[in-house]
């Protein structure tokens, strides 16, 4: 996400920040939601919907992993709150805070 925001969004101009933003959000939540309804509450801001937000820097968002540095943690990204509960602030992981849920699909019968 932060090499999309970061590289192709503000360096390259390949997509506009709101099409890159839809396509992260609602657009994957709504191919999902036939086969995993909770989908219907992710990857938007309403009433109702789960409180998955993430409060990024558009200027400095920046991906830092690499093939030897896979975990290496992106710059740019202040907060970060799952089901409203923050587990990034200030750019920096909260320790022993695990707020999500799993995402079920329907078992499929044939």
């Amino acid at each position: 996400f932060a090499r999309v925001l970061g590289h192709y969004v503000r360096d390259e101009h390949a997509l506009d920040l709101m099409m890159a933003l839809r396509k992260m959000t609602i657009m994957p939540a709504q191919r999902l939601e036939a086969r995993a309804p909770a989908f219907r509450r992710k990857g938007r801001l309403q009433i109702g919907a789960d409180a998955d937000i993430t409060i990024f820097d558009p200027r400095r968002i920046v991906d830092r992993a690499t093939f030897e540095e896979p975990m290496k943690s992106s710059d740019g990204v202040q907060f970060v709150l799952v089901n409203g509960v923050p587990v990034i602030v200030d750019g920096e992981f909260v320790p022993n805070v695990l707020p999500g849920r799993p995402m079920r699909a329907a078992m499929r019968l044939q």
